[in-house]
């Protein structure tokens, strides 16, 4: 366990949750940085050099972003208790496989090893990491899960970005707020609410596929909604309504309606704008459906459109409902009442294309790739940049079941 170099003081002890990161899924957010030509020198220097690096900057780190190292209260799901019981730190020395290869053409089940074992019984852990070394100084792989209960895709992407810029040297580092988030959405009491964190979760075993999309693919899904009422779709636009649209033809014999839930990131749409480095849980969800209804207008499959109008219905207007908490709850329990009748097909989409996961330098260098793996949710898409800026990864997560439609 890592543990905050400096002792968290005692009027930090309680770190308030924000309602948005109650109602957050409890899973964990994985991401794995690979890094290659990683000068190593030998074993006997390995562990007071790389290693001791990442351990010591990782502890001034957390300092920082303290509430990593605490525990979720057991009796008050609320807060964090910010006791300073660390993160867990794992070193793994990778034998008989060649970093280029696991790049080149990557497995599931492989990228699932090098990130740490975390959940069941490491409940109680927010955040852990994986630091794995190559034979032969091929290079180094590491992975970092945090608990999504505590905060964000862009949240995670801060702290890593934090640790790296202490690891190399760098002392302007912004603080993160950790208090807004709750004093915008103030906590309540859902004990008695329809509404559970891990709708949509599933038990059954997931299998993920990446596709890879250059620019020149992404110009074309661009130029192929011509027919749309929207003429500029974004590169992410496009891409979401192309798999939505791929995944509803997969699944044509379903009697069902076809729905997308887009992740909104609201930081940028808040009046006044927050900052990037608020730390927490500032998304929330935008619903579109392929067929139109009586709230509807535009062709029925016109998904660009569709999507568009969902994710623009999520600004200042739509977040004050959703800092009013017992009126966002009613909302929410019309999803839950759509999903319990179990007569919509949903498809999840989330984007952390604008996150500089490609910053994130230790001091090697930059990452020659950075991925992420599979979570328990059918239907779910998870869009990556590739390391120039300019494709797009799409991680597709489906039931086992369902592997012969891909």
């Amino acid at each position: 366990m890592i543990k905050p170099s400096i002792p968290t003081p005692p009027p930090l002890r309680i770190h308030k949750l924000s309602l948005l990161d109650q109602i957050s899924p409890p899973v964990f957010i994985p991401l794995i940085f690979f890094y290659q030509d990683v000068e190593r020198h030998n074993n006997i220097n390995l562990a007071t050099t790389i290693l001791g690096s990442l351990k010591q900057s990782l502890s001034d780190t957390l300092t920082r972003f303290y509430p990593l190292a605490g525990r979720l209260n057991n009796d008050n799901k609320y807060f964090i208790d910010c006791n300073d019981a660390g993160v867990k730190f794992i070193e793994v020395q990778v034998h008989g496989c060649n970093l280029s290869d696991v790049i080149e053409t990557p497995n599931m089940e492989d990228l699932r090893e090098f990130l740490p074992r975390v959940g069941n019984d490491d409940d109680d852990v927010l955040l852990a990491v994986q630091v794995n070394l190559f034979d032969c100084d091929q290079g180094i792989a590491i992975g970092v899960c945090m608990s999504h209960k505590v905060g964000d895709g862009s949240s995670i992407v801060t702290f890593i970005n934090a640790w790296a810029a202490i690891a190399r040297g760098d002392d302007e580092i912004v603080q993160p707020n950790f208090n807004l988030a709750s004093t915008l959405f103030p906590p309540i009491d859902l004990s008695n609410s329809s509404f559970k964190p891990s709708i949509g979760m599933k038990k059954e075993k997931f299998l993920t596929r990446r596709f890879v999309f250059d620019k020149e693919k992404l110009d074309a899904f661009r130029k192929s909604t011509s027919r749309s009422q929207v003429k500029d779709p974004t590169r992410v636009e496009a891409l979401s309504s192309f798999v939505w649209k791929h995944i509803m033809e997969l699944k044509k014999d379903s009697k069902k309606m076809f729905a997308a839930v887009h992740a909104v990131n609201i930081r940028s749409r808040m009046n006044p704008i927050i900052p990037d480095y608020t730390f927490g849980n500032l998304w929330t969800a935008a619903l579109a459906f392929s067929a139109s209804d009586q709230e509807m207008v535009g062709p029925t499959d016109d998904l660009v459109y569709q999507l568009r109008r969902a994710i623009r219905k999520i600004n200042n207007d739509y977040i004050k409902i959703l800092q009013n908490g017992q009126d966002f709850m009613k909302h929410m329990g019309k999803l839950v009442e759509l999903f319990s009748k179990g007569e919509v097909e949903f498809c999840n989409f989330t984007s952390w294309c604008r996150f500089p996961i490609y910053e994130v330098d230790f001091g090697w260098g930059k990452p020659i790739w950075v991925c992420t793996t599979t979570f328990p949710y059918e239907n779910m898409v998870i869009f990556v940049s590739t390391k120039c800026g300019e494709g797009i990864e799409a991680w597709v997560n489906m039931l086992e079941d369902d592997d012969n439609l891909i």
